[in-house]
């Protein structure tokens, strides 16, 4: 079973954690596909990515092509002589790829699918306000996370869960579900399951627009959908303050709800507290970013920095 040789393909911390459980519990990880070096930063250094780093430090064969559809990657990839392909956080491949391994090429997903196909699936069941989410195994087809389910594990979320959180206790299920998938395969002791066409709601790609905040919201979707970005990439809001406009990062909220007759994002402040008026409510900030200035908890900014008395969030 160990014999089985696998090609893992991933990028982020997320995918770090499923390969380390792999090598650590001695499956032949054979070759590791991951992106190619970026230059970042103001120096412009080359970046390896988190996979990279870990696959480095275990002297695993590292491939990084730039183009997945190049020929020359095409016979790295069938000189490796994979059995079986695992993707966690990584691109959409092409057919070619995928179907090489003679049992299949198979995805880690962070939901339950078919709910929340797509690139962040963690975040927006969170956003959402679900009360579970979960992660699923299936194999890799035409199209993006459709194929065939082959095994779920579904996990609470929280009241106060932030995406961070739910990330981390996801990636650890992960882990665990990829190991007993992989002896499900092995064993040649798998059934799957056909995902149904429509998908009941999708986790598209972050942007500029879906992460600002919309004070005219409901306290809840206010509430969801801060902790659905907190910490990475953080919801968004205009201030206007006096008559400067800046924007700034909303990390740790907390919700209170309350009648009110204050006009909604007023923003109201003690020496203490930082909270903004919503319908039905308050969001008490915590934690905050303003531009120009560190990340930083309330009690420091309001130390430091003064809101005019008809300041308010757009």
């Amino acid at each position: 079973m160990k014999d089985l040789r696998i090609v893992f393909m991933g990028t982020p911390d997320f995918a770090v954690t499923i390969l380390k459980h792999l090598v650590e519990n001695n499956y032949n990880v054979v070759g590791v596909i991951t992106a190619a070096d970026k230059p970042a930063g103001r120096g412009r250094k080359l970046n390896e990515s988190a996979v990279k780093k870990y696959a480095n430090s275990k002297e695993l064969n590292i491939l990084q092509p730039k183009n997945l559809k190049n020929t020359a990657f095409h016979q790295e990839l069938e000189d490796l002589k994979a059995d079986l392909q695992i993707v966690v956080a990584f691109r959409m491949l092409p057919e070619a790829v995928w179907k090489m391994p003679k049992l299949g090429t198979f995805n880690l997903h962070a939901s339950l699918l078919p709910t929340y196909r797509g690139a962040a699936p963690i975040h927006w069941a969170i956003i959402n306000g679900e009360t579970k989410t979960g992660v699923t195994t299936f194999f890799i087809d035409d199209k993006i996370d459709t194929g065939e389910i082959i095994l779920q594990k579904e996990i609470a979320v929280t009241n106060d869960e932030t995406v961070g959180s739910l990330h981390d206790k996801l990636m650890f299920l992960g882990a665990d579900l990829v190991t007993k998938t992989v002896d499900l395969i092995s064993e040649g002791n798998i059934t799957t399951k056909k995902q149904p066409e429509l998908e009941e709601k999708s986790a598209p790609k972050l942007n500029p627009e879906n992460t600002k905040i919309d004070w005219t919201d409901s306290l809840d979707t206010i509430y969801n959908k801060i902790r659905g970005l907190n910490p990475f990439p953080a919801a968004w809001t205009s201030i206007k303050n006096d008559k400067e406009e800046i924007t700034a990062k909303i990390y740790a909220v907390r919700k209170e709800i309350s009648e009110h007759q204050y006009k909604v994002g007023k923003i109201i402040t003690s020496k203490k507290e930082l909270k903004v008026a919503v319908i039905k409510g308050f969001i008490i900030i915590d934690e905050i970013k303003v531009s120009g200035k560190k990340k930083m908890d309330a009690k420091s900014l309001l130390n430091g920095y003064t809101f005019s008395e008809d300041a308010e969030m757009l």
